[in-house]
């Protein structure tokens, strides 16, 4: 099996349930709290994993109490650990407050992931992968470092530019396929975008960087893919009833690298994840949200059955 390496953050979520967000000042009661796995980096490895991936995790925590539960979460889904290191302090914390709408707001605390170093980063792991996957919750110094290391070997380079933060021009052709939100696609582009149309002229735009590829997901409106050899493909989304969309994105992404290292086409590839991603907002929490492979496949011989049906 083609072997899938995650370099990037690991959190632990302290997740608050309320009705509606505060507003500046105000003050309201909680439908309690929840202490859950995360982080982006962590929750795509899982993510790949249970949708039949290969994972190593490459990552850091701290030398708290939250560090073995961190690292049990992934043992238990399946990812590889033995690429995570140690840090003096507190591993990463993200405090998340859920409304009954299914919306969630995100306060990062970078912790030990702030502190993983391009030394930290080994070299094995990497020189035998076949895709690497990458966010922004650890520092550039070491994407960068894991971006150059991947140009000479066989891996695909998957970059999550979140939270979004400019990229270099130099750094776009590194890239293989570049993920981005309707939010990090206009802070990238600068092209504000709103749906499927805005979302391939700022596609495009980057493209014109040198980004292999660029896949933007529109939530609810489903995703738009664009390769610089011209393909494109539109995946609308699957209707559901959103409880929490908390790590949606990270599913999508995870289940959408498994499908392609196991050898998928784009496009099946691509309603793979957003099978998986809809399934992910259904449930609470990050991890504990993800679906596995055979939840995924169940879920779309379902619809596919409503569909001839109708």
């Amino acid at each position: 099996m083609s072997r899938i390496v995650v370099a990037g953050s690991m959190n632990m979520d302290l997740v608050n349930y309320v009705e509606k967000f505060p507003q500046p000042g105000e003050t309201i009661h909680g439908r309690g709290v929840e202490f859950l796995p995360g982080g982006k980096g962590a929750n795509q490895a899982v993510a790949a994993s249970l949708a039949g991936g290969d994972v190593v995790m490459i990552g850091a925590v701290g030398e708290d109490a939250f560090s073995e539960p961190l690292l049990d979460s992934l043992r238990r889904n399946g990812v590889a650990v033995d690429g995570v290191v140690r840090k003096p302090g507190t591993s990463g914390l993200a405090f998340i407050t859920v409304s009954d709408a299914g919306e969630n707001e995100i306060i990062l605390s970078e912790g030990s992931n702030g502190r993983l170093r391009p030394e930290d980063v080994p070299a094995g792991k990497l020189a035998d992968a076949a895709a690497v996957v990458l966010q922004n919750e650890i520092p550039w110094e070491t994407n960068l470092h894991v971006l150059e290391a991947c140009k000479s070997g066989r891996a695909k380079v998957v970059y999550n530019p979140a939270p979004v933060r400019l990229i270099p021009p130099e750094a776009y052709r590194l890239i293989d396929l570049l993920v981005v939100n309707e939010t990090e696609a206009e802070g990238l582009s600068g092209i504000e975008v709103a749906g499927r149309e805005e979302a391939e002229r700022a596609a495009r735009e980057l493209i014109g960087r040198s980004a292999g590829s660029v896949l933007v997901t529109l939530g609810a409106k489903g995703s738009l893919y664009v390769d610089s050899e011209g393909e494109t493909v539109f995946t609308p989304s699957f209707a559901v009833k959103a409880v929490d969309t908390t790590a949606a994105g990270d599913t999508f992404i995870g289940a959408f690298v498994a499908a392609r290292a196991r050898g998928l086409k784009t496009r099946d590839a691509l309603r793979f994840a957003t099978a998986a991603s809809a399934i992910a907002v259904t449930r609470k929490g990050a991890q504990a949200s993800i679906p596995t492979r055979e939840e995924i496949e169940r879920f779309l011989a379902d619809r596919a059955g409503d569909e001839k049906r109708s």
